[in-house]
């Protein structure tokens, strides 16, 4: 069994290889049923039955350690030849239960849209941009200068967000949502700590949002987190498919999220090619909106710690690993797919 890793690895490698195989096969063919069965499984729960094996996991695994320090000196190769076991079992339930996603065709070339753009197209559409999130934050907020409350629980957030996939899947069959299985974290407050906002359990497809992060992006976090589920697993193309879906929403408020969600990333890039032009265009942004994204910014400035550096690096590491050469810079890789499809589509 732990020899069964080698093969594993050398497998995956060749599959990262044929993108179009992986998408017909798994992505599109055996994933959706997988999916489907544990968030009907599962889904009903009202609480996190993923967070919950983790927990025992780590437990055990502490308890293993501990009860094996001896060995470790003494039988040193079967003790590695258990962890390799353990490893090589995880790797491949991994992968079969979502992890190819990975490899499979990249967002652009399944919707037929350019993955590059230039500072032109970025600046046109961020313009359109801003005029639309201008336009309806000043349908939602009582002026230009207050940020938007969203009068939900977050609870209610969950049970409204799947609507935006009702409307979405009109325009992408492949992203029918049913049933849900969405939930706040067990592990809320160290996910905080760690500096993440959500994530899929790879193991149960239960999707996972921080129950502390603002209200304001629970709906594009959860939207995100769906993405995922659905089987994409590269993070700009869930950020691109979670703005659309906050966007195509019936919920003002929840449109609101998804329009400043994609605006936030345009400024960003508008701001890396060039900062003179960030701040005249930044200018022309609602003072509300603006402070929508400084209350963001504040919680997650208020939960800094040493350590958070840490787990971004591992993740980094662990995006790479997967076929995403930018880590987590490849976030931002949202704006290539957003002013593409826009530019073909209204806003």
């Amino acid at each position: 069994m732990a020899l069964a890793l080698i093969p594993q690895i050398i497998c995956i490698r060749i599959l990262s290889n044929f993108p179009e195989f992986v998408e017909q096969f798994y992505s599109n063919g055996v994933y959706p049923f997988i999916s489907k069965l544990f968030r009907y499984v599962l889904g009903w729960m009202p609480f996190s039955f993923g967070d919950f094996i983790y927990a025992l996991t780590i437990i055990y695994g502490l308890r293993w350690l501990y009860l094996n320090r001896k060995r470790l000196r003494l039988d040193t190769k079967n003790w590695l030849i258990d962890v390799l076991a353990t490893l090589s079992i995880f790797y491949f339930v991994f992968h079969l239960f979502w992890g190819l996603n990975y490899y499979r065709l990249p967002l652009h070339k399944s919707l037929n849209l350019a993955h590059d753009y230039s500072t032109e197209q970025l600046i046109t559409f961020t313009e359109k941009l801003i005029a639309k999130s201008n336009e309806i934050h000043s349908k939602v907020a009582k002026n230009d200068t207050l940020k938007v409350d969203l009068n939900y629980t977050k609870s209610e957030v969950f049970k409204m967000v799947p609507k935006g996939y009702d409307h979405l899947k009109t325009i992408f069959p492949h992203l029918e949502y049913h049933p849900k299985s969405i939930k706040k974290s067990l592990f809320s407050y160290p996910l905080t700590y760690m500096g993440f906002s959500g994530y899929l359990n790879p193991f149960t497809n239960e999707a996972q949002v921080d129950g502390l992060i603002p209200i304001y992006k629970f709906p594009t976090t959860s939207t995100h987190e769906i993405a995922h589920q659905l089987g994409y697993a590269a993070e700009n193309e869930a950020n691109f498919i979670g703005c659309m879906a906050a966007i195509k929403h019936d919920d003002i408020y929840i449109q609101y999220t998804g329009y400043t969600f994609g605006l936030r990333f345009c400024l960003n890039e508008i701001y890396r090619r060039d900062p003179d032009l960030y701040e005249t265009m930044a200018e022309t942004v609602n003072p509300g909106i603006l402070k929508n994204y400084k209350e963001v910014r504040d919680f997650w400035e208020l939960h800094q710690n040493p350590a958070e550096p840490l787990f971004k690096s591992f993740y980094n590491g662990f995006l790479k690993a997967n076929k995403q050469s930018k880590g987590m810079q490849s976030y931002n890789y949202v704006v290539a797919l957003l002013v593409n499809y826009f530019e073909k589509n209204s806003l």
